[in-house]
């Protein structure tokens, strides 16, 4: 069974699943086996003949260039834009755990790199009915996962970034450091950087401008937080 990494944001539409594409890219470019896994996606749009499109895995298979079925990316595809509690109970469709780790240890079992990402923010309710509370830390504590951050570089992100490494760390998810989207430097940037890795103790490992087509980080280096 290979390595995982659970990648997480500070909020949502941040960058989170550019930044896994990145990830995974640069993983499969280094000619490693790599693979990718999200629990719930919310959001997906019906395609030609009406089966519901998971984008963001999607996205991440095109930009990686992996060549696998949607069923072995995504485990619950919902068509409403809104939290994946909302999106299941508005389909009656609501997340079972069970299937959840099945299919996350038959993704590990694929591949040496597994790349597992989140839904929205590290608090994204994930099912919430009257048989089960479920919230996205729950799934990577019962997974035993640890973290990487994808956070925004610029304004603001100081307290986005250093509220998520304090809830990582209260429900005792290792954090193995940051990286930055959107990044353009300057004082303010270079200041978030030096003002995260202090108050966290997380070092930001890279900073990707928009755009960007690869991640400016060592593919060793990569692979080293995998666990």
């Amino acid at each position: 069974m290979g390595k995982a990494l659970f990648i997480t944001g500070t909020g949502t539409d941040i960058g989170k699943t550019y930044i896994t594409g990145l990830i995974v890219k640069k993983l499969c470019d280094a000619g490693l086996r790599a693979g990718y896994y999200k629990a719930a996606l919310s959001g997906a749009e019906p395609g030609a003949d009406g089966t519901l499109l998971p984008g963001d895995a999607l996205h991440v298979a095109q930009t990686a260039g992996l060549a696998m079925p949607a069923e072995q990316l995504v485990s619950y595809i919902y068509r409403d834009a809104v939290s994946p509690h909302l999106a299941a109970r508005i389909e009656n469709r609501p997340i079972d755990m069970a299937k959840v780790e099945r299919d996350y240890r038959t993704a590990r079992e694929r591949t040496d790199y597994l790349t597992v990402e989140g839904s929205g923010g590290i608090i994204c309710p994930l099912r919430w009915d009257d048989a089960a509370h479920i919230v996205l830390d729950d799934l990577a504590v019962q997974l035993g996962l640890t973290a990487l951050v994808v956070a925004d570089a610029g304004l603001g992100t100081i307290n986005a970034a250093v509220l998520t490494a304090e809830h990582l760390r209260m429900r005792g998810i290792p954090l193995k450091g940051f990286i930055f989207n959107n990044w353009t430097g300057g004082v303010m940037q270079e200041d978030n950087v030096k003002m995260v890795e202090a108050l966290t103790g997380a070092r930001v490992l890279a900073c990707v401008e928009h755009g960007a087509q690869e991640l400016p980080m060592a593919a060793d280096a990569l692979c080293a937080l995998y666990e």
